[in-house]
């Protein structure tokens, strides 16, 4: 069972992965941290840890204020480890008349595309840059769904003019590593509603004649 709730300044997708203990995992906390800590506190979660499909300041709002309520780890893959703490490179600076977003380090680098086992759940990892260098897409495979972050939307494809993005990277990684899931699965964004990979295989404008 999972939970998408919108978060932050911009309402960027946060979602929470959980089964019948309770036990939950976090995607992108944006930002609304007390509202948010309030809303698991109220469903009964048990959160086990947070992992970031990237680090732009849209994604990692809370990040710091959850870490600590519930003394859980961070995990973001190695190539935007240093993102969490400067805005230069997380996008912050780039607002004005907000203030810059930061938080400490993650606690776990993903590196390898490999199974990650986080409690009773197990994931597997898909670097899928192009919309940033760290970009990484979580496939459960248990519930045909794949959290993919800024990676691929319905009917659109991450924005590739910020720090480290790459628009052939991004096509590339799309196609190779997202579209080959089952057709079924369905692909959790970081903004926008749900999609499939069917869908955006037959209606996505930007992958045709790719």
């Amino acid at each position: 069972m999972f939970k998408q709730i919108p978060l932050g300044p911009i309402q960027t997708n946060a979602y929470v992965l959980y089964n019948d203990k309770k036990e939950a995992v976090i995607f992108d906390p944006g930002g609304d941290g007390e509202a948010f800590i309030n809303w698991l506190n109220n469903e009964e979660l048990n959160p086990l840890a947070i992992l970031l499909t990237h680090a732009h300041f849209d994604h990692i709002g809370a990040v710091d204020e959850l870490r600590t309520a519930f003394n859980i780890p961070v995990y973001l893959h190695t190539e935007e480890h240093n993102w969490l703490g400067d805005p230069s490179l997380n996008g912050s600076s780039r607002l004005t008349g907000r203030a810059l977003t930061t938080a400490k380090p993650a606690d776990y680098d993903l590196e390898d595309e490999t199974e990650l086992t986080i409690g009773p759940f197990t994931f597997s990892l898909l670097h899928t840059p192009g919309h940033s260098p760290g970009s990484v897409s979580f496939y459960y495979k248990e519930e045909a769904i794949v959290f993919s972050g800024d990676v691929l939307f319905q009917q659109g494809i991450g924005r590739t003019d910020l720090h480290g993005g790459d628009h052939a990277q991004l096509l590339s990684s799309i196609h190779k590593k997202i579209l080959p899931l089952p057709e079924d699965t369905t692909v959790a964004s970081g903004h926008g509603p749900l999609t499939t990979i069917g869908q955006e295989m037959d209606h996505n404008p930007f992958l045709t004649g790719y």
